[in-house]
């Protein structure tokens, strides 16, 4: 997305001399190795723009791993305390003087530790270390001219493509709705707001890539395609068995 949004003056071709930190040790050596697998396939750019993106979502695979076991183990945790905070909630709903905040407060902290709950660990890191590689291949692709020369299946690397478009959208989508039926697994109620969101993304994508060379659809229906079936991966490796959530609290079962 923010890719996507990226201002046109970081679309000047990538070389040895580009001046910053970024340029040098991230997007120009991408842009070589992007070359290097091209020359190595006869040329062909866009085999290595996809050989390259697994390469490197294999690469922070395991980041993904901990952030996914992380993130399960705490919608598991808290499919357990919800009950207590509901509770907890409802013992101080008619009493809004401070000092019965304070102690609601100091009460829920002490379920958290009951329950070894963190809120605060969401597992955001791998995402923090993830996007600087990501980016950078994004920028490898984009200033490379090489590439906007060379053809791939039905369209030009270099020039908008009609169906491209409609296929990162629709990549965009599936994983959204994967990573929605895991959600699922956890909670009952799914988040609107969220909901809204996952759906614009995929649009957003479309939008973008009606603008941008076949190229970089490409690059983020690879990429999307990937994450698709990581998810599902993933999620089959951290997924608990059926009967540890039947001894989940009363309600917790249907999830």
């Amino acid at each position: 997305m923010l890719s996507g949004c990226s201002t046109a003056s970081q679309s000047n071709s990538i070389n040895a001399d580009s001046s910053g930190i970024f340029n040098h040790f991230f997007i120009y050596p991408f842009s070589i190795l992007i070359k290097f697998f091209a020359n190595a396939f006869h040329g062909n750019y866009g085999l290595s723009i996809v050989l390259m993106t697994f390469i490197i979502r294999l690469a922070i695979m395991p980041l993904m791993m901990n952030q996914t076991k992380k993130q399960m183990d705490m919608k598991e945790k808290m499919a357990v305390l919800q009950p207590e905070l509901t509770a907890l909630k409802e013992k101080y709903k008619n009493d809004v003087s401070a000092d019965a905040k304070k102690q609601q407060q100091a009460e829920m902290m002490q379920l958290y530790q009951k329950h070894q709950f963190n809120p605060l660990n969401m597992g955001c890191l791998p995402m923090l270390l993830q996007w600087p590689i990501t980016l950078a291949f994004y920028y490898a692709i984009r200033r490379t001219p090489e590439i906007a020369a060379h053809d791939f299946l039905w369209f030009s690397l270099g020039k908008t493509d009609m169906i491209l478009p409609f296929i990162a959208a629709a990549v965009y989508y599936v994983q959204f709705r994967v990573s929605q039926s895991v959600s699922a697994q956890y909670q009952q109620n799914q988040n609107n707001q969220m909901a809204f969101i996952g759906l614009l993304s995929p649009i957003m994508m479309g939008v973008f890539s009606f603008g941008m060379p076949a190229a970089l659809p490409l690059y983020w229906a690879v990429g999307g395609i990937f994450i698709i079936v990581q998810t599902i991966i993933l999620n089959k490796m951290h997924m608990k068995p059926k009967a540890a959530i039947k001894n989940l609290p009363t309600g917790a079962d249907d999830l």
